[in-house]
């Protein structure tokens, strides 16, 4: 074996064979160099990566009002859950002044009034599950408004109701515009099948017959064959839960939901919880959002006027930073706001809080922002001097 001395740096010597050879440092600057090539474009993937994301809750970082439009269903619907009231929530919302609110932060607002549900007279359980007939009715219908809604080109705003009505709901708005995801604002998951469900009202079954995943767990039941799965558990996240059924728990694992628990709430921080939450929804491909928000998510000593309130809920600042933080993505094209019962307060003050907050959630879903708001096309006016002045009294004599 031949034995080599080193040339001096940055020399080429010939080795005993004939070659040229490169000299170490040579040969090691070059991999450096490669080495430092490949973390750039790795850096610069990881970057793209980041940027995507991040674009999903960044897409409107400005301080004027984009222009937005609202297409308004009321629902006055309860047949899915026992309690009497809810159906009186869309008036109650409207009342509050909704529409003039939307109208004094720069939202076109088309309101299609309430619609009407056939009655059902003889609707005798499925099974354990109560009401079939008259909820699958009322989704139908439902569903064929929201589409109607999406082709007029509005996001679309449903006023409840209870939480059955979230079928129609999303199941129109995936006819309009094809694969959704889904953000589930709840106290509560809502996503037993018939055959889990304790109580067999379809308020807090409504999820299980919109993932494909659960199809096969559905059995048929009258006016419920027009249905067909349009939500994949991967695109649905969950935020605010604390009452959960351990049947519920089961699917949620199996299924891989993501899930942010109030115990995730207070452990992350809500805008910790609402970036992630953009970031999991645009991993894959970005799709339009919606938002479901049952007005049970929030604390009842703030939403008090519920039908079934849990304690420990959401603050109202974090339902909002929700609502704001999901408008800013560009993305969200249709919102649920159920559960407000109007007879479940015990004073007028109660009331009053449920309502307007379920209001504010709203005006945060179209531009209404905590810091202020102003129009896009907004200038500010000019000082007119002495002559100016004159100039423009002559002319309107």
């Amino acid at each position: 074996m031949t034995s080599r001395v080193l040339p001096p740096t940055g020399r080429a010597v010939t080795s005993q064979r004939g070659f040229k050879e490169t000299p170490v440092s040579a040969r090691v600057c070059v991999r450096a160099v490669i080495i430092s090539m490949r973390s750039a474009r790795t850096l610069q993937q990881q970057l793209a990566g980041i940027f995507s994301r991040r674009s999903l809750h960044l897409h409107h970082h400005h301080h004027h009002q984009e222009p937005r439009s609202a297409g308004i269903i009321g629902a006055p619907f309860s047949r899915g859950q026992p309690r009497v009231g809810v159906d009186r929530g869309p008036d109650v919302i409207r009342a509050a002044g909704l529409v003039h609110r939307l109208h004094e932060q720069g939202c076109a607002v088309k309101d299609y009034g309430n619609l009407t549900f056939e009655e059902v007279v003889v609707d005798e359980p499925v099974g354990a599950v109560k009401c079939v007939r008259a909820v699958g009715s009322a989704n139908q219908r439902l569903s064929e408004a929201v589409q109607n809604v999406k082709r007029d080109g509005h996001t679309s705003v449903l006023l409840g109701g209870d939480h059955s009505l979230a079928i129609g709901s999303i199941h129109g708005h995936s006819a309009a515009v094809g694969d959704l995801s889904v953000v589930w604002v709840d106290a509560h998951a809502d996503i037993n099948t018939p055959l889990t469900s304790p109580t067999g009202n379809i308020h807090g079954q409504p999820m299980s017959y919109l993932l494909h995943e659960l199809q096969s767990k559905i059995p048929v039941l009258p006016n419920f064959t027009w249905i067909k799965p349009c939500v994949s558990a991967k695109d649905l996240v969950y935020i605010g839960l604390r009452d959960v059924d351990p049947e519920e728990h089961y699917i949620l694992k199996l299924l891989g939901v993501k899930v942010f628990s109030m115990s995730a709430v207070d452990q992350l921080g809500v805008a910790r919880v609402m970036e992630e939450t953009c970031d999991y929804l645009s991993a894959r491909v970005k799709k339009p959002i919606h938002l479901s928000f049952d007005i049970d998510a929030i604390d009842p000593s703030i939403t008090p006027a519920t039908g079934t309130p849990v304690v420990g809920g959401l603050t109202y600042r974090e339902g909002v930073y929700i609502t704001e933080h999901l408008c800013q993505t560009g993305l969200l094209s249709a919102v649920d706001m159920v559960e407000v019962n109007p007879l479940r307060g015990q004073t007028e003050q109660e009331v009053q809080s449920t309502v307007h907050t379920a209001v504010d959630l709203l005006l945060g879903c179209f531009g209404r922002r905590r810091e202020g708001n102003h129009s896009s096309d907004y200038i500010l006016p000019e000082h007119l001097n002495v002559s100016d002045q004159h100039s423009l009294t002559s002319e309107h004599r």
